[in-house]
């Protein structure tokens, strides 16, 4: 039993990050009581089974549930640690929407007592973590409850955001170091003991605000990086440049690191966090705006690619018609290897094409088996067998193996 005051765990939303967290506290002998609103989460997760895609973690899940270190439910129940790990959308016009948040803010409130630790896990913009706190003080106006750095009171509240890569979240949960910034010094001091039950990096504290803000920093780096190198690639296009064979050459200065352009930026993160730090600071953020800008208008222009490519083939099969011109997209998910289509580029564009083309267009997805989608799904053979154009959206391994014979190719990640 890992050495520690906290007996229970309770995990709100059970999606990609809470699941992995749950099962990860419930693997070091503590008992989890994971809270979601979806009954069939609920309800497959309590058969020891899994709805997300994630390697290790159906074994972790299983094996918590076996012992009966883990279970679900729809409804909070007391704990000594909540933490919440709900989605962080945004609204029309870029406005964070903090919903989700409040509403597993007010269903835990009623099961909170003296002592409890509450961490919000949710990618947050600046100052949600004071907002949550303020949202307890006005359901329990029993407990003291801290609101800034310079009260203490009955419980701790603190901010700790995740730092995953969808397909490694078991080892980097583990892995990475964490920063964890207290509404108070004693809430950073607590989180951390919670924490040590499994992070072997380091857990470096700072305050709330820092540490929201240090995971919209560390995505908006990223976003502001790709839109680079996407700004580049269509510069190179216009110049008849081969973008990959330039980054590769410019990689070789020992101070320059140009990432790799692609359709777009994909994802609930990099796509979404940098918009949380324009709302707050829009008329300073202007960098950071127009990296969003260039990175959000990259699957247009693809699109525009695209239609090209068909104008071509047309042109060179005077027989054909729109009509007849097969367009095969190859991936749908926003990185490799992964099954996660949130805010991804591929298949927007692959919708973009359904409907603004006339052509049939199919799609291969290695890792989703169905989808309710007005293309249709087919496997890698049945698309290098049946398409004219070939639209290369995401680099999976097994598109890697690969290499095209055929004219018309649209490839946004350069191995084609």
């Amino acid at each position: 039993m890992h050495d520690s005051t906290f007996k229970t765990v309770s995990v709100i939303g059970l999606g990609y990050i809470g699941l992995p967290t749950a099962a990860m506290f419930a693997s070091r002998k503590m008992n989890v009581i994971g809270v979601d609103v979806n009954q069939l989460a609920v309800d497959t997760i309590n058969d020891g089974k899994i709805h997300i895609v994630e390697p290790d973690l159906d074994m972790l899940v299983s094996a918590a549930v076996t012992a009966g270190y883990l279970r679900a439910t729809i409804t909070p129940e007391p704990a000594d640690a909540f933490l919440v790990a709900v989605p962080t959308p945004f609204k029309e016009g870029y406005e964070p929407d903090l919903s989700y948040i409040e509403s597993a803010t007010k269903a835990i409130a009623p099961v909170l007592k003296k002592g409890d630790l509450v961490v919000l896990e949710s990618t947050s913009p600046v100052g949600a973590t004071e907002q949550m706190a303020n949202w307890i003080a006005e359901a329990r106006p029993d407990l003291l409850v801290p609101l800034n750095e310079k009260q203490s009171g009955d419980l701790f509240i603190a901010h700790c955001p995740e730092r995953v890569l969808p397909g490694y979240v078991v080892k980097e949960l583990v892995e990475n170091d964490r920063v964890i910034g207290g509404i108070n010094r004693a809430s950073s001091e607590k989180a951390i003991e919670l924490y040590r039950a499994f992070v072997m990096g380091e857990c470096i504290t700072t305050t709330a605000r820092t540490a929201e803000m240090a995971k919209l920093t560390e995505n908006a780096s990223r976003d502001v990086g790709i839109a680079f190198a996407n700004e580049l690639s269509i510069i190179c296009d216009e110049l008849d440049i081969n973008v990959w064979e330039l980054i590769a050459l410019a990689n070789r200065h020992p101070r320059v690191n140009i990432l790799q352009p692609g359709p777009g930026v994909g994802g609930h993160c990099i796509a979404v966090d940098p918009w949380f730090i324009v709302s707050k600071t829009p008329e300073t953020a202007k960098l950071i705006r127009q990296a969003r800008v260039v990175n959000e208008n990259k699957p247009a222009w693809v699109i525009e690619k695209v239609k090209e490519k068909v104008d071509q083939f047309l042109a060179d099969h005077p027989g054909k018609k729109m009509v007849e011109v097969t367009i095969a997209c190859f991936g749908l998910a926003f990185k490799p290897d992964i099954d996660d289509l949130r805010e991804s580029p591929a298949l927007q564009i692959t919708r973009e094409l359904v409907n603004s083309l006339n052509c049939k267009i199919v799609a291969v997805e290695p890792n989703v088996d169905s989808l309710n989608e007005d293309f249709e799904l087919v496997n890698l053979d049945t698309a290098f067998a049946k398409a004219d154009v070939y639209v290369l959206l995401v680099d999976h391994y097994q598109f890697k193996k690969f290499r095209p014979s055929v004219t018309y190719i649209v490839d946004t990640k350069g191995f084609w």
